[in-house]
């Protein structure tokens, strides 16, 4: 559980690292670095919400029937 809580840490400073590359390439004028940026943070974000399904099925009990 620490490890998905590592990456979990991980995936939101890649996040946050591909907004602020947005940000940069925007106020620069610089499209490749908005475009990479773009790419990279979907990936993460994408990534973040699958980990965020795992855990969430780990911590819920086997239902009986």
């Amino acid at each position: 559980m620490a490890f998905k809580l590592l990456l979990n840490v991980l995936y939101t400073i890649g996040i946050l690292i591909s907004l602020y590359t947005i940000y940069w390439g925007v106020t620069h004028g610089r499209w490749e670095f908005i475009v990479g940026g773009a790419f990279v943070g979907i990936i993460f974000f994408l990534l973040k919400i699958t980990l965020m399904k795992e855990v969430r099925a780990m911590q819920k009990p086997a239902s009986k029937k």
